[in-house]
């Protein structure tokens, strides 16, 4: 897209309006009176509309975990050609075959920079993931680099909602439910089989992507906690209908869907996101990371990570997450006798770690270190914690309230090992020796 592209993105994007809630019913009309009322299909949809449920769970999963939302749209989704194989770029899915499960601690540095022309879609390059997408278990870890908006083309993913966390450059995501803006500290998702388009509102983009193949990320139980804290419900953004109309339409619109692992490519005849009206609690959102009410120890000891978990992806065994998806945003560090960056540690859960910007507490920053675009991966009981630097300097540091606001990172955790992708067990932006950050770390045993 071109400056003036960008240009007229961004102002598109700061008029926005939000529904403001997790979880909520919704209901939103681009053009009064596109709502039924006291029904959801009624023999004629108001303003020769077309009624459409689309469902995110099945049918008759219990009431509080049910995603489902009806569409009124000019065309019904069933309008369409037939959809043809195309070719899957950098993007992989599970189950992740062309690699042994690799117990070693793994650093990148950010992706290089994309040809000239990439737009989102293009760009998305697979790290790898577990489970099955066939089986809608597990999950996959995706990078993005951009430098230019989807003209003339929608993506949707039936294989699982889609977790976005730009890094830099701002994104403008126009769905089927209406208008997001995403910029570098928020996140964005997309639920499964929702068709969207993302623009560029500056030059380039770069970010991470979680696609999530199971249960929907839904809030973390709070607990002890009591009724407030850690990511708050009122924070999270639905977009308000808005619609294109083909009629308004310059030409044919790709669409390109992706489906047990693979791309499918069909060319429409009219925009596919059309819908003038809708109701329900299947909806995209935007969240704002910074508003996280971050909770932690006020006497000593470092909490563990889970402390700050965003959003979750429930399994069959309670308290065993598919994905969580954790935030380190800005805090207080107060605790007294205390080594307060994390401690070293071996989990049996699996750890990919991405910087949006900044630094993070554990890990020295800097040429080959953890920086803003790149991640790590410590794989389920590979040990880690922070790095020799950070060690030292944090052992002898004077105990005083300590306020980290110089970074903001965050954590896609997950049940299973990851496996890697081919490419990126062998990609050049692969760190060699990140062994290294702990050697050095000294014996001060005393008897």
């Amino acid at each position: 897209m071109s400056g003036t592209g960008n240009e007229q993105a961004r102002k598109t994007a700061e008029g926005l309006a939000y529904s403001a809630g997790f979880g909520n019913e919704h209901s939103s009309e681009a053009v009064p009176g596109a709502l039924p009322e006291g029904r959801n299909s009624p023999q004629r949809a108001p303003l020769g509309l077309y009624a459409e449920q689309l469902s995110g769970t099945a049918f008759t999963e219990p009431r509080h975990s049910n995603r489902r939302s009806w569409l009124y749209r000019i065309r019904p989704s069933a309008a369409h050609p037939q959809f043809t194989r195309t070719g899957n770029g950098h993007l992989a899915s599970a189950p992740f075959t062309d690699a042994v499960p690799d117990p070693n601690r793994l650093r990148w540095n950010p992706l290089p920079e994309p040809a000239a022309g990439t737009d989102f879609l293009a760009g998305l390059w697979t790290l790898g993931g577990n489970g099955d997408v066939t089986q809608r278990t597990g999950m996959a870890v995706h990078l993005y680099a951009a430098n230019a908006s989807m003209t003339d083309r929608v993506f949707s993913d039936a294989d699982g909602e889609l977790l976005i966390v730009p890094e830099r450059g701002g994104l403008l995501l126009r769905t089927e439910f209406g208008l997001l803006r995403a910029e570098p500290g928020h996140v964005a998702l997309i639920p499964r089989g929702v068709r969207f388009r993302v623009e560029l509102l500056d030059a380039t983009a770069r970010g991470y992507v979680c696609e999530n193949y199971g249960q929907p990320f839904v809030l973390p139980e709070l607990g002890p906690i009591g009724a407030n804290g850690l990511a708050n419900a009122r924070d999270f953004l639905a977009p308000v209908a808005a619609y294109e109309d083909s009629d308004n339409t310059a030409g044919p619109v790709e669409v390109v869907n992706k489906f047990c692992g693979n791309l499918w490519t069909a060319t429409y005849d009219h925009s596919p996101l059309d819908v003038v009206a809708w109701h329900g609690n299947l909806v995209p959102y935007v969240y704002d990371l910074r508003r996280f009410n971050v909770l932690g120890s006020i006497s000593y000891d470092h909490p563990d990570p889970s402390i700050f978990t965003v959003l979750t992806s429930p399994s069959d065994t309670p308290g065993l997450a598919g994905v969580d998806f954790v935030v380190f945003a800005p805090r207080w560090l107060v605790g007294e006798d205390t080594f307060r960056p994390p401690y070293f540690h071996r989990n049996v859960m699996s750890e990919y770690m991405g910087l949006i910007e900044g630094a993070y507490d554990a890990k020295t920053a800097g040429e080959g270190g953890f920086v803003p675009g790149g991640g790590s991966l410590h794989n389920m009981m590979s040990a880690h914690g922070p790095d020799r630097d950070t060690f030292e300097r944090a052992s002898a540091a004077e105990l005083k309230p300590q306020k980290v606001d110089d970074g903001l990172a965050f954590m896609f955790e997950t049940r299973w090992p990851v496996t890697l992708t081919a490419r990126a067990a062998a990609a050049d932006h692969l760190q060699t020796g990140y062994d290294g950050v702990w050697q050095g770390l000294q014996r001060h045993f005393r008897r």
